[in-house]
């Protein structure tokens, strides 16, 4: 079964692991002082401004404690909020609600945080072709929701992980000795459908890679003049991505340059979660 496009089963996974964490061998505080079948209502609140991402997932942890539970989410992932509206409401056993509160609000929290940035980054290139890209700069074991939230945001997302996608940098040019030589050793070996991405830092690497038959060509912490440049001289040949000290202040301008993509690691790795609140009824 999938929802929202997750794998159940990856899904289940992650979130044993953080019950198993959290919860270990039982809420000894909450078993041993609300009754068993004792019934209660929640909602979640919005408590900034944002958009929203998780609310599937922030189900799946309920109903893991309580399968009958009532879910009636008032909006969708990727619609926008302002503070105090509600994002959705609950009903069931008092303990589920207690005990799944705090692992559904981190993840919804941190996965509308990383969709509420990237729409800022999506609303500078309005008007562009571009498209904002995300990095593997995730936190370990949650990149398959930190890639969904970006998705919610407006963003794309980029390869994986390193299985799905040539991605071939300046340590790996060096073990090659030239990025001709490089891009020729992964074509032997992969499928014709896996791109084959090559970073640059100037215009004779990217000539070099142009000429290589590379996909998508990274220009990489280059000045928004250099890109201009670059952008002229691959002419059409193969995919542009911008990367490299991307922020919201520059993201326009390089927009304007003519690059297919701009990658920004701040999505993921510089997460300011969004502030939601349960709030519980008896």
């Amino acid at each position: 079964m999938k929802k929202s496009g997750f794998n159940a089963q990856e899904i289940e996974l992650i979130i044993n692991h953080a019950f198993q964490e959290d919860i270990g061998n039982g809420d000894i505080t909450t078993n041993n002082i609300v009754p068993e079948n004792k019934l209660a209502s929640a909602s979640m609140t919005a408590k900034a401004d944002g958009i929203i991402a998780g609310i599937d997932i922030a189900e799946m942890v309920f109903r893991k404690l309580d399968e009958n539970l009532e879910w009636n989410p008032k909006i969708k992932d990727g619609d926008s909020v302002k503070k105090g509206d509600v994002i959705l409401e609950i009903k069931g056993t008092f303990r589920a609600l207690l005990t799944g509160e705090r692992l559904a609000l981190n993840l919804m929290q941190r996965m509308s945080g990383i969709a509420t940035e990237t729409a800022k980054y999506v609303a500078e290139t309005k008007g562009s072709k571009v498209k904002i890209l995300d990095t593997r700069k995730t936190v370990p074991g949650l990149r398959t929701f930190d890639k969904y939230a970006v998705k919610m945001g407006g963003g794309t997302n980029h390869r994986i992980g390193l299985y799905d996608m040539v991605m071939i940098k300046d340590n790996h040019i060096k073990m090659a000795g030239t990025i001709t030589a490089a891009v020729e050793q992964v074509r032997k070996s992969i499928p014709s459908e896996i791109k084959v991405e090559v970073e640059t830092t100037n215009l004779q690497e990217v000539e070099e890679a142009v000429n290589a038959g590379a996909d998508i060509i990274m220009l990489d912490n280059m000045s928004n003049e250099l890109m201009c440049e670059a952008v002229d001289l691959i002419n059409g040949k193969a995919l542009i991505e911008a990367s490299g000290n991307m922020n919201l202040e520059r993201i326009s301008g390089v927009a304007k340059t003519g690059v297919d993509f701009i990658s920004v690691g701040a999505l993921t790795h510089s997460v300011i979660a969004l502030d939601i609140s349960q709030n519980i009824i008896i």
